[in-house]
């Protein structure tokens, strides 16, 4: 699963990016050129695993993660190849969401491509570009689909009528994520504004209401999320010692952004966490939600899916709040659970299996 950091140059991207690697547990982090993506594997910060290890006594913690791609900057006409566009387009393709950092911060040091600080002209250049790129690729699969269609191809005639709803969306200058199920039926041409979005207000020290407030409204028209960030600071802070961030940010009043920024990405793209626990590991696995039991216990091991049995849960906040296993199977907290339980987030799971 990939976020796909977004935006037009100089408004923060690699900032922000670097900042997610450095604050986060980097993985992976591949060199960056002028073409290809800069990608990081980013620890989700997690409490509740915290709480788990500490309560096991765990060896070894191990965190959920979640990837972000450092794509380069977007020009106007980046849709026609401007900026090697169409190398870029092609990048955010691969992604599963977008995360478009606007700049609100005022910089004489960094020059707007611009000339001034417009996040309404910024996400309008930067999301036409993307509703294009939709446009001239729906446009071209119209007519083979129509060709197949009056060889009464019975995919096609299903598949028509979401095509030419899709046309109408972008001509009209609709993202097609703001209908879900037409995204759904059209999902294997990975269309861009069919991706999950959050905008991120990368802003000074004494952001602009208004500038926030344009981009709140182009989330709500959209179907998407916004998140609030001082990049420059989240750097600055990072920079300090784990136990000086936790009491600089307590002096402040300032939670991490970053962390905001992490979690946000997770609800985009529709992911949970269930947990297994014990003295050797206390373990964070990611799952989509509405994941049944065997397909979770599949993440740990397939033998564990193909030889399914039940699957032995309670929730993390039971535990928290009646401290050991023992209280919980007292109070009928430990369930166990067969092949249609959905699992959920913060589950804490032992699957029984049998190969």
């Amino acid at each position: 699963m990939e976020i796909g950091i977004v935006g037009l140059p100089n408004v923060g991207k690699s900032s922000l990016f670097n900042a997610l690697t450095k604050a986060g547990a980097q993985a992976s982090n591949f060199p960056f050129t002028t073409i290809e993506p800069n990608v990081g594997i980013v620890e989700v910060p997690d409490q509740r695993l915290d709480f788990l290890v500490a309560t096991y006594g765990s060896a070894k913690r191990v965190p959920a993660t979640i990837k972000f791609v450092d794509i380069a900057g977007l020009v106007k006409g980046a849709s026609a190849g401007e900026g090697l566009g169409n190398t870029f387009l092609s990048h955010i393709r691969s992604c599963d969401a977008i995360a478009e950092v606007v700049r609100v911060f005022e910089d004489q040091n960094v020059i707007h491509v611009s000339g001034k600080v417009d996040p309404d002209d910024d996400i309008t250049t930067i999301n036409t570009e993307l509703l294009l790129a939709d446009l001239e690729q729906v446009t071209a699969a119209v007519k083979s689909v129509e060709d197949r269609a009056k060889r009464q191809d019975k995919d096609a005639l299903k598949l028509l009528p979401n095509i030419k709803k899709a046309v109408a969306m972008l001509e009209n200058e609709t993202p097609l994520r703001t209908d879900p199920a037409l995204c759904s039926e059209l999902s294997s041409y990975n269309f861009l504004t069919a991706k999950p979005l959050m905008y991120i207000a990368n802003v000074s020290e004494n952001p602009s209401n208004d500038h926030i407030g344009i981009i709140v409204a182009h989330a709500k028209k959209e179907g998407a999320q916004v998140v609030v960030i001082s990049v420059k600071a989240e750097l600055e802070i990072i920079e300090l010692p784990d136990e000086e961030q936790a009491e600089f940010r307590q002096e402040l009043g300032v939670a991490s952004g970053l962390d905001e920024v992490i979690r946000a990405g997770y609800e985009l793209l529709q992911l949970e966490t269930f947990f297994t626990a014990g003295p050797t590991e206390g373990h964070a696995w990611t799952i989509t939600r509405g994941t049944k039991a065997p397909q979770a216990a599949g993440k740990i091991h397939t033998d564990f899916e193909k030889g399914f049995i039940r699957a032995q849960v309670f929730n993390v906040t039971d535990l928290q709040e009646l401290k050991s296993e023992s209280a919980i199977k007292a109070a009928g907290k430990l369930r166990s659970e067969g092949k249609d339980y959905t699992v959920r987030d913060g589950d804490v799971i032992e699957f029984l299996f049998n190969v």
